[in-house]
């Protein structure tokens, strides 16, 4: 009788659990019916920077923050679709955050500050062997490349803030910066706020970069009681010129006085697909082109960033949030960079 009792209870438990959980809502031509957030791993302490490599594994970034995790440096992790395994990567990673493919399927990874490289990195998958594209700008380290993405001249776009490390900040500004082919590095976006997610639309003509300024530099190196004024909280658009430079257009989504935008990808079509970190309604917002909120896909913890797979998964849209990576089908497809 209390075998029984006991399965009954945990069965209601489950379906309450189920049922108590926000599903996704909005527009039915992106949200199925029938969509519901899968957990795939869990256990890492912040997840970031999902992508999807040319053949469909997934790799993302766990930072570890050394001040409280024993030291370690970040690891990079793939996650198998076939398999559903997920393993390490490489380790340390650098302290990776945001990774993008570019058309020639290499991996380009922005490294951020504690104990991290501070720099943006390209690796070969077939090798292994990796390379530095940038790690100075006029003479000097980068304050913490944070995300990244790429245009369909093989330009590279990156945010260089800065949350945490011990490292000084030897850079006057947090900005958005651009990598040429010829490695020539430039800074295109100094009035982005405290740059963090940067996403491009599929016609090449507008770049997204999202401002999240918690109002400090540091940390884990503020006491609670600390009063902290927050910055600008916003989802920006910048008109972007052929010869990549940015020009400011307009906020697209104002979020203060609660916490902004993280990661940001786009699809096909291009919506916005967005990690805010509201902690009322922490989630994925999709947005139109134009701010218009379209659908949202509630995450159990704060979420980081997002990015679609390819093939078979198009329409599979990956998510980081709190330790944890989670997939969710949908029925638009994300845009890549075409192959070469």
């Amino acid at each position: 009788m209390r075998r029984t009792s006991a399965l009954l209870f945990f069965f209601v438990f489950v379906t309450f659990s189920a049922w108590a959980r926000p599903r996704p809502t909005g527009d039915p031509n992106i949200i199925p019916q029938d969509a519901k957030l899968e957990t795939l791993f869990t256990g890492g302490v912040l997840t970031e920077g999902v992508a999807s490599a040319p053949e469909g594994t997934i790799y993302f970034s766990d930072i570890t923050f050394t001040y409280t995790s024993g030291m370690q440096a970040g690891h990079l992790m793939k996650y198998d679709p076939r398999t559903g395994e997920t393993v390490v990567f490489r380790s340390p990673s650098g302290m990776s955050n945001g990774i993008k493919f570019d058309s020639l399927g290499r991996m380009i990874v922005a490294e951020g500050a504690d104990f991290g490289g501070r720099r943006v990195t390209r690796t070969d998958l077939r090798t292994g062997k990796s390379e530095i594209l940038a790690g100075l700008y006029e003479g000097r380290p980068l304050n913490s490349p944070n995300d990244i993405t790429i245009d369909e001249q093989g330009r590279i776009y990156f945010s260089d803030p800065r949350y945490l490390g011990h490292e000084p900040i030897d850079q006057p500004l947090m900005a958005v910066y651009r990598i040429d082919a010829d490695r020539s590095l430039h800074r295109i976006v100094t009035d982005a706020g405290k740059p963090n997610g940067v996403a491009l639309s599929p016609d090449q003509k507008t770049l997204y970069v999202g401002s999240n300024d918690n109002g400090t530099t540091g940390l884990f190196r503020i006491p609670q009681s600390t009063p902290i004024q927050r910055g600008r909280m916003a989802l920006n658009a910048y008109d972007l010129h052929p010869d990549g430079t940015a020009k400011f257009r307009k906020v697209l989504v104002d979020y203060y006085p609660d916490e902004g935008p993280d990661g940001l990808v786009t699809d096909v079509d291009g919506n916005l697909y967005v990690a805010v970190r509201v902690a009322s309604r922490p989630g994925i917002y999709i947005y139109s082109p134009d701010g218009k909120e379209l659908a949202f896909i509630p995450t159990p913890e704060l979420p980081t960033n997002a990015g679609f797979g390819r093939g078979n998964e198009g329409t599979t849209l990956y998510i980081t949030a709190g330790g944890s990576l989670h997939r969710i089908k949908l029925k638009k497809a994300g845009y890549h960079l075409p192959s070469r």
